[in-house]
């Protein structure tokens, strides 16, 4: 599992549990591995935003608060867990993921970050590694005083269970926060003179689509009313609260701005080629050709608003 946006939907991540393989148009699986670079241009791109969240769940837990230990579930390349380590500097930060290659890009970016010392990995599929060999919740990763996940806890079947066994590895008075819904992500005018208007609105429909046949397809997949508060709440978490961020990149953009538009623009075409209409095939074609004046590349009204929301709770001190 691995932290980003989800690569076909501004739900996320940012990331999931089995890494797999896209095998052709409109596949559901997701090579994580494959895709490392794009999710560390991701990561690097939302850098302020992340440090921001990682100051204010500091904030939220209070500075007679302990934090000792920290998770980070489905950390992908670890630009979040290292932010963690910045804001904590007390605290053993632990990046959590399902692919190996991800892992050492964590490990790699603590080393030149000058955290090395306090960032570990440990490689788990959730689920299941949250069990330890004794078959007690949360003893696959051990015991946290703060866990982080992005857009990761949408990739597992039962969104509530998996929320509920994170819950469980919290200390007493620990927080698990979560970054899951927001607002999809906009980069473009409404008319952008290629294309009928309204062609974002048209691939945020199919995003949509796509996002919800992922969530059929996963095991044990459990449909549940997306209220994180009431989620967390019956988790078993309590001060149960929200607040988003926004990352604000106006026109013009510069070229790691541009760059992450790319890549997220040719994994639509990748995954959702089959279901685009084919004038909006045509224009995201337009869009990604590097010698076109209309590509995302070179085109001077492309920009960067997305919002993202973080839901956070405490389990209660015994």
């Amino acid at each position: 599992m691995s932290t980003h946006s989800n690569p076909a939907q501004s739900h996320g991540h940012d990331h999931a549990h089995g890494h797999g393989h896209d095998h052709g148009s409109d596949s559901t699986d997701i090579d994580w591995e494959a895709m490392a670079d794009t999710l560390e241009n991701n990561g690097d791109l939302h850098l302020p935003v992340l440090r921001r969240t990682a100051s204010r769940l500091a904030e939220l837990l209070g500075p007679d608060k302990q934090v000792r230990r920290i998770l980070d579930i489905g950390s992908g390349p670890g630009v979040m867990t290292c932010a963690l380590a910045e804001a904590f500097p007390d605290a053993e930060v632990v990046a959590v993921d399902g692919a190996p290659a991800l892992l050492d890009r964590a490990l790699a970016r603590a080393e030149r970050l000058g955290l090395g010392d306090r960032l570990t990995i440990r490689h788990a599929e959730l689920p299941g590694d949250l069990e330890g060999a004794d078959g007690q919740t949360g003893g696959g990763l051990g015991e946290a005083d703060l866990m982080w996940s992005s857009k990761a806890v949408h990739h597992i079947g039962d969104q509530q269970g998996v929320l509920a066994a994170l819950t469980e590895a919290l200390r007493p008075g620990g927080m698990l926060a979560v970054a899951e819904g927001g607002l999809p992500m906009r980069c473009l005018p409404r008319d952008i003179g290629i294309a009928k208007p309204g062609f974002q609105a048209r691939l945020d429909a199919l995003q949509e689509y796509w996002f919800e046949r992922m969530r059929s397809e996963l095991p044990g997949s459990t449909r549940t009313v997306e209220d994180w508060p009431a989620m967390l709440g019956r988790a078993g978490l309590t001060d149960v609260g929200s607040f988003t961020y926004l990352l604000d990149l106006p026109a013009p953009l510069g070229e790691t701005a541009r760059t992450f538009l790319h890549n997220q623009l040719t994994r639509l075409r990748d995954v959702m080629s089959e279901t685009l209409e084919a004038d909006d095939r045509k224009t995201l074609d337009v869009l990604l050709d590097d010698s076109a004046p209309e590509s995302i590349l070179r085109r001077p009204d492309a920009f960067v608003l997305s919002a993202t929301t973080v839901f956070a709770g405490v389990r209660r001190a015994s």
